[in-house]
């Protein structure tokens, strides 16, 4: 099992910038990938952008690519999403989630976290 709490959503002016946390525990970390999505009103959820724990294997959707950053900080067990540029179509519950190395599909996910970007 991993438990993740989202933080750090809020109102932003197109162009802003936001910073999602994403605080992890359970079990070891180095054995899963973390990812965010999100999912605006009366659309499904989308990927937007995951990297293992270790680092590597970082990858974005095409819609995110240059704006948005990945990162995660081992020593807080904490997984970040920079998000620069924003766009009102950036507008979405943004969750955080997290699957097994072995596994296709991500398994834990936490509460979501609103962003709201205002043109």
């Amino acid at each position: 099992q991993v438990q993740l709490v989202e933080s750090g959503g809020g109102l932003v002016q197109a162009g802003g910038s936001l910073r999602l946390s994403c605080a992890a525990s359970g079990r070891t970390l180095s054995t899963v990938a973390m990812g965010w999505f999100r999912q605006a009103p009366g659309k499904e959820r989308e990927f937007v952008a995951t990297m293992m724990w270790s680092g590597a294997n970082i990858e974005y959707a095409d819609s995110v690519k240059g704006r948005f950053t990945i990162s995660r900080d081992s020593t807080k067990n904490t997984v970040y999403l920079q998000m620069n540029s924003l766009k009102p179509e950036d507008t979405a519950v943004y969750y955080c989630a997290a699957r097994p190395l072995r596994a296709n599909e991500f398994q834990f996910w936490g509460q979501g976290t609103q962003v709201t970007v205002s043109s």
